[in-house]
């Protein structure tokens, strides 16, 4: 039998994770003998893939959910991925411009299909890559940010919290987007320098001495 001089993570822990899965072992249900504990994840964006910024963002809560289900707690760790509007929108633009198509050409329904079947591709990657990663999450609770009983919740709230007079129109300076019409984020914004002018602004003086 030849053994490898190195360990090949690879060519084993796709099977334990595998395992671990089939056997439930990171499901949670109510269970009125535990003290429930619950992590939600803040969902990565489908627009690429993960960085070692999400290795650090997943590794702590992996470790303080299998510190918790160690202890006795019914423990859920609650995974998801987020439909990042803007930039996946962004993207798909750039997709279809490649087909000579635009958002027009395909209509509203058209453009959610491939939202659809971008979130299927690029988000299934993501979720691949947590997995990887070794994240025990319950993945029958996996969410999305477009599915329908969120964007349900959203929208209540969202009224709710209209009708109660905190949300509000207003003047105020924000990033806007001319191609999109739409607000955009600081983390949207890419900046660029260009030459401009110094500009003086001469004020009078109270008295009109000068």
């Amino acid at each position: 039998m030849n053994i490898p001089k190195t360990y090949q993570p690879q060519e084993f822990e796709k099977d334990i994770y595998a395992q671990w899965e089939e056997k439930g072992y990171f499901h949670a249900a109510p269970n009125p003998d535990k003290e429930p504990f619950c992590i939600v994840m803040p969902p990565p964006n489908i627009t690429g893939q993960l960085h070692m910024g999400h290795a650090l963002d997943l590794t702590i809560p992996d470790i303080l959910i299998r510190c918790k289900r160690m202890q006795g707690y019914e423990t859920l760790w609650l995974p998801g991925t987020d439909h990042a509007s803007i930039a996946t929108e962004v993207r798909i633009v750039e997709t279809m411009a490649k087909e000579g198509l635009t958002k027009q050409d395909v209509g509203r329904e058209g453009f959610l299909s491939r939202a659809w079947d971008w979130k299927k591709q690029y988000g299934g990657r993501i979720v691949t890559q947590m997995k990887s990663l070794g994240a025990s999450c319950d993945w029958s609770r996996e969410a999305f940010t477009m599915d329908s009983n969120l964007s349900r919740a959203v929208r209540k709230v969202f009224v709710r919290l209209y009708e109660k007079g905190l949300i509000y129109r207003g003047n105020r300076i924000i990033n806007w987007c001319p191609c999109c019409k739409t607000a955009l984020s600081d983390a949207e914004v890419e900046y660029a320098e260009q030459d401009s002018f110094l500009w003086h602004i001469r004020y009078p003086l109270a008295d009109g001495t000068g």
